[in-house]
């Protein structure tokens, strides 16, 4: 069961274009986007009302939308304005429109009742589109899992010791403790690991000369948002008091799957940083070697997934780095009670 009054990424803003419609299932639903004249973007079912053909098939006609097997033609409420050979055309010749928002370089689309939909409810993600930020766009992972098993994966920062040791993770990491907060609709999963030396990748960005105070800070809004604040900065600078004039870098992950079915994932998600902006040899490496940390993740997730579906109801234990998965997983089950 999914939260529909709420928002989700349904595309990459570069993904839906002027040149052809495309098509998407989100949360079991067919979906077609497509952009009008001046660009502003449209979402409508993916689906004829004359004999179902996928419009994403189909064309764009100016501010319309063309179905390429009978020609009708629909406009961006959903209402057909146009049957070739046809003059008169039924009321309820219409498919259901679902409101959108381009931001963020992505465009979110409100899947639920649309007199809810409010564009102040989606996430304030400003840093990807800040000057003073670098934002690497990568392609959207089509995962087959269940969105809530990547929610976990990122509010659980324990296992970068362990699927990630090679990249950003580190065995001191279990070392120190987590803290899990729940306040204003939100979850926020707290460790910093102090005088410990960098993980691979975050030493070959900072170049420290000594150990570092690392953070790693998740807050996570329902039904499927979160960001992981990262970083380090060396020791004893006073980066855990909230100084930031030491030697550090800043990073940020954004991630938001939203779900295709029950078992499959479109995984959107970015990565924001605060250094080495303009350095080309920086964004290669969050553009190929960060794309990988999260492609190992995928198969850890995806093999989760496949062992869950073959053992329903195997019994299964939490341990204390679940607290923040946990927190969320409650707020999200209290959400959607409260909407159906």
């Amino acid at each position: 069961m999914f939260l529909r009054n709420c928002w989700y990424v349904g595309a990459w803003d570069r993904e839906v274009t002027r040149d052809k419609p495309f098509g998407r299932i989100l949360l079991d639903a067919p979906i077609v986007f497509y952009r009008q004249a001046d660009g502003t973007p449209v979402a409508l079912e993916d689906r004829c009302c004359h004999r179902h053909a996928q419009l994403s098939l189909g064309v764009v006609v100016g501010d319309d939308l063309r179905c390429g097997y009978h020609g009708l033609k629909f406009e961006a409420s959903g209402r057909c304005v146009e049957i070739p050979g046809q003059e008169r055309i039924p009321a309820e010749a219409r498919i259901r429109s679902y409101p959108v928002v381009a931001r963020w370089n992505w465009i979110w689309i409100w899947m639920g009742d649309p007199a809810k939909a409010d564009a102040a409810l989606i996430p304030d993600w400003w840093w990807t589109t800040h000057p003073e930020w670098a934002c690497t766009r990568p392609d959207p992972f089509h995962m087959r899992c269940h969105y809530q098993l990547i929610n976990d994966n990122v509010l659980d920062v324990t296992h970068l010791a362990y699927v990630h040791a090679t990249s950003i993770g580190s065995s001191s990491i279990a070392e120190f403790p987590v803290a899990t907060e729940r306040e204003a609709g939100k979850v926020r999963m707290t460790r910093w690991i102090i005088d410990r030396p960098a993980p691979p990748m975050y030493q070959n960005a900072g170049k420290f000369k000594g150990n570092v105070d690392r953070w790693q800070i998740v807050e996570h809004q329902p039904p499927c948002f979160s960001v992981n604040f990262a970083g380090c900065a060396a020791t004893g600078t006073g980066a855990p008091q909230g100084d930031k004039s030491g030697h550090r870098i800043d990073l940020m992950a954004l991630s938001a799957p939203t779900p295709e079915s029950d078992n499959t994932t479109h995984y959107f998600f970015c990565f924001v940083r605060g250094f080495n902006r303009d350095d080309p040899a920086t964004e290669k490496m969050f553009a190929e070697d960060f794309v990988k940390v999260f492609r190992e993740d995928v198969v850890v997730i995806e093999a989760q997934q496949r062992r869950m579906e073959a053992t329903p109801g195997a019994p299964q234990i939490s341990i204390a780095v679940d607290a923040a998965p946990m927190a969320a997983r409650r707020m999200l089950d209290e959400l959607i009670a409260k909407e159906h």
